[in-house]
């Protein structure tokens, strides 16, 4: 993390410094700023009301000061450099160095001063998605506000007033800033600590992106055909775990800023939906699950006890979702005998590798060994303790230890399963299996039912 001195070297700065006076920027709320993809340690607040900190998936907290009872924060709108997977960066546009910008933690019933920088080239604001506020202050660029110019900063003042999950987007030119990742997270904890408590609180946005490989800036007009689905702007096998102790209560939070619903999905164990950008959900309204579905512009908190060690996939249930690099005009080579076409290609490219006879599961396998274009990802491209993991986009792990320290949320590792709890492949005969006709007859058809044939001992 870096602080206003070292962050004034970062790209687009000289804008904002010949736009906004320096008597006036050091009256403002220091910037702080960061351009690490790592998820950082959780902010304790050391000033106003207490509250459990959320923990960002490869992001981080926005530090506030305190002026008069009032939390005041400084946010910039700029230019950025997005790795989302190592071997891939992406021009977006974020906040603070990175895209999404920082999560705001506030406590229920504080004032807020938000101060926001435009260091964009075009004009912009904020939209506190879902937050109780004065209409003069919702963001809206023409109807609510005059649009922040560039080089100009405003300022947002309201009371946090409702706990919950929200988020922070802007409403101008909505097209252009939010398909190159301008948006963030907010969270407003209770004013009671003690209500609805958990040991891990995580939070993250679903993005999506349309780059073409060897490019660097996305594609702002796509609607539906995007090529890189994010969690908070990074791609298996780029995005980190989520770690907690066994028998630790956890909260995950998602917002979707994307063009598409996205069923999240966790392996292991069952969640209940406990939060939406509404407000809590009661107890006598949640049901098991293990799937919940996330519509755009939705909010959604799930919390299950984490009492099943290993490591736990958590992904979207849309297959596309979870690649990378997807190229939807690839027609469909199962089967296919391309071995006539490869000798002549290879004579012409090399390294050329035919893909699809086969499935594309190999792609995964050869994703280190083939070339790719300059700044793309492979479609899979994870790797495991057992092998490569067909994998991209939006996936990641749930990692579930006997002991993690409280404050511990480094990657532990791959799981070490217990002797005769992974499976094997069978060796030797493999059972008989005897056809059995039942007695009554369906029609002119009979039906078949298998059952193990029984051998005398």
């Amino acid at each position: 993390m870096t602080s206003r001195r070292d962050f004034f070297k970062l790209a687009g700065a000289a804008v904002a410094a010949s736009a906004v006076s320096k008597v006036a920027m050091a009256a403002l709320p220091e910037i702080v700023s960061t351009n690490t993809a790592d998820t950082q340690s959780p902010l304790s607040p050391l000033s106003g009301r207490p509250y459990h900190p959320v923990v960002t998936l490869n992001g981080w907290t926005l530090p506030w000061r305190m002026s008069n009872g009032v939390k005041e924060f400084h946010l910039v709108a700029e230019p950025v450099v997005r790795e989302i997977a190592p071997g891939m960066k992406a021009n977006l546009w974020g906040y603070n160095g990175q895209s999404p910008g920082p999560t705001i933690e506030v406590v229920e019933g504080d004032k807020v001063r938000m101060y926001v920088t435009n260091r964009l080239p075009e004009a912009t604001t904020i939209h506190w998605h879902g937050q109780r506020l004065p209409n003069g202050m919702d963001g809206i660029a023409g109807l609510t506000q005059p649009a922040i110019a560039p080089g100009k900063t405003y300022v947002y003042e309201f009371e946090a007033k409702r706990p919950g999950t929200f988020m922070y987007h802007p409403h101008a030119d909505e097209m252009m800033q939010m398909a190159m990742g301008l948006m963030g997270f907010w969270v407003t904890h209770p004013k009671n600590p003690k209500f609805m408590p958990v040991d891990r609180d995580y939070v993250f946005l679903l993005n999506s992106y349309d780059i073409d490989p060897g490019s660097y800036t996305p594609k702002t007009s796509t609607m539906l055909d995007f090529n890189l689905w994010t969690f908070n702007s990074r791609a298996f096998p780029g995005i980190a775990p989520m770690v907690a102790r066994k028998g630790e209560r956890v909260r995950i939070r998602v917002g979707n800023l994307t063009m598409t619903n996205h069923p999240i999905h966790l392996h292991g164990h069952e969640f209940e939906v406990t939060g939406t950008d509404g407000g809590w959900v009661p107890k006598s309204a949640r049901w098991p699950e293990v799937t919940t579905d996330i519509a755009v512009g939705q909010m959604r908190a799930i919390e299950f006890i984490a009492d099943a060690p290993g490591d736990w996939a958590f992904h979207c249930h849309k297959s596309h979702h979870t690649m990378n690099a997807m190229g939807h005009q690839l027609p469909n080579m199962l089967g296919v005998d391309q071995s006539d076409l490869l000798d002549k290609i290879t004579h012409l490219v090399p390294d050329y590798m035919a893909m699809g006879k086969s499935g594309s599961g190999d792609m995964a396998e050869m994703a280190g060994m083939m070339p790719l274009p300059e700044n793309t990802l492979p479609m899979m491209g994870g790797q495991g303790q057992f092998g490569p993991i067909d994998m991209g986009g939006m996936f990641t792990t749930v990692k579930v230890r006997e002991s993690l320290a409280k404050d511990d949320y480094k990657d532990p590792g791959a799981y070490q399963h217990p002797a005769g709890k992974v499976a094997y492949e069978l060796h030797g005969e493999e059972p008989d299996i005897q056809r059995e006709k039942t007695p009554e007859p369906m029609g002119d058809m009979e039906m078949n039912v298998l059952k193990p044939m029984n051998h005398a001992h």
